[in-house]
């Protein structure tokens, strides 16, 4: 079998106020094109449909466009909500869906329910597992609290499962493993299938960006590799950048497009997966190149604005770290006559050498007037000594104070 592996579209999301909107489209289309030119049976998308609960409509007829396309070309879809999603809202017509050939699976007490996709090729049926994001204090106590499984006394039994040494608390290793004891459970009863999860969760070892919601405090959000052991292919969302942590078996697609500037040196990409009778997968990893790309650029404002080294950066949306000593007028405004797409701005001046604490004690000791005390102040501020100019504009200013309110 043949699927293509994808996520964390974060429909309806912007960048720095602009939307981002049209480039997803131009994405979802090319994701399409790939799906249709690589003869997969099946689209997998690892949550994170959309970047809030409620997303505009836009986002959702997008969506929804692009789920059409894929059945019009006869490609079964199974889809999860991720922790941007409402777990209700993208799933409330799966009930009606997944008897045309698309599944987006939010209740995780189903996670256990497999989707059984026919290859195109002929052979067993793949059986493909939605287990949506989990929230531990919610989900923990609701997966033990489900009717047992066939072949198991009770729901505490599960429990008796977990490896030695577990919290009593839930965590997101400890719900994860819940979960897939049920999978794990009915893939028994199906000897010789072939199995496939799609999951979204931090498995520890991968690689986050900033653009990325934090699950909870102190990496206690992370999910071991060992966690997922048994499942020939696992289809992981959340973290943005395409990577893989168990050889291709256990892997993440990484977001179609970059979603903050921790993202810049991503290469956007899907991942095609192609199932061997025996469940070995063999994946080819195939860049989406759309979009508007990101540059950091750095330098002082004249060299930015008139350098041609930095002619590649015209149309990438730029992130500009400015190494003037003070921070020009209107830099913003000027940088965009050559960079439109300049979203953000950082000022970087050179390090200042600033005596120390001592020094700095014996010369206010020492200074002879208040004209002589501000020029040090200054001095040590800038880490320079204080130019002719600057020396008179103190005097002026001190001339100012010292006359008081006389006008």
């Amino acid at each position: 079998m043949r699927l293509l592996h994808t996520s964390d579209w974060h429909l309806g999301r912007s960048f720095h106020g602009a939307s981002l909107l049209d480039e997803q489209a131009e994405a979802l289309d090319r994701i399409v094109e790939l799906a249709r030119e690589g003869a997969v049976d099946l689209v997998v998308i690892a949550g994170d449909l959309y970047d809030r609960a409620i997303p505009p409509a836009e986002a959702v007829s997008l969506f929804t466009d692009t789920l059409a396309q894929l059945r019009s070309a006869g490609i079964a879809v199974v889809a999860i909500a991720g922790n941007h999603d409402s777990h209700v809202r993208v799933s409330v017509y799966d009930p009606l869906l997944s008897a045309l050939g698309v599944t987006i699976r939010g209740a995780v007490t189903r996670a256990a329910e497999p989707v059984l996709v026919q290859p195109a090729g002929g052979g067993a049926a793949v059986a493909v597992y939605p287990l949506p994001y989990l929230e531990p204090v919610v989900d923990g106590p609701r997966l033990l609290a489900a009717p047992a499984p066939e072949g198991c006394d009770s729901a505490e039994e599960v429990a008796l499962e977990l490896p030695a040494g577990t919290p009593a608390r839930f965590s997101h290793e400890v719900t994860t493993r819940l979960a897939l004891q049920g999978i794990r459970r009915d893939l028994k009863r199906r000897p010789g299938s072939r199995s496939v999860l799609v999951a979204h969760t931090f498995v520890a070892g991968g690689q986050g960006s900033d653009s990325e919601r934090e699950l909870s405090v102190g990496q206690v959000d992370r999910v071991s590799v060992e966690a997922f052991a048994g499942i020939d292919y696992v289809a992981l969302g959340h973290l943005h950048g395409s990577q893989q942590l168990d050889g291709p078996r256990l892997a993440y697609s990484g977001t179609p497009l970059p979603y903050s500037f921790s993202e810049e040196r991503h290469r956007k990409s899907v991942r095609i997966v192609e199932l061997a009778a025996d469940g070995t997968p063999a994946v080819e990893v195939v860049p989406l190149g759309v979009g508007r790309s990101l540059q950091t650029i750095e330098g002082t404002l004249a060299t930015l604005c008139s350098d041609p080294s930095f002619e590649g950066a015209r149309e990438a949306r730029v992130r500009a770290i400015l190494t003037d000593e003070a921070l020009p007028l209107q830099a913003m405004a000027r940088l965009r006559e050559r960079f439109p797409n300049a979203v953000e701005l950082r000022h970087q001046p050179p390090a200042v050498e600033r005596s120390s604490g001592d020094e700095r004690s014996r010369r206010i000791r020492e200074a002879r007037s208040p004209l002589e005390l501000a020029g040090l102040f200054l001095a040590d501020q800038q880490g320079r000594p204080a130019t002719a100019a600057e020396l008179d504009l103190l005097r002026l200013a001190l001339e100012a104070a010292g006359r008081g309110g006389e006008r």
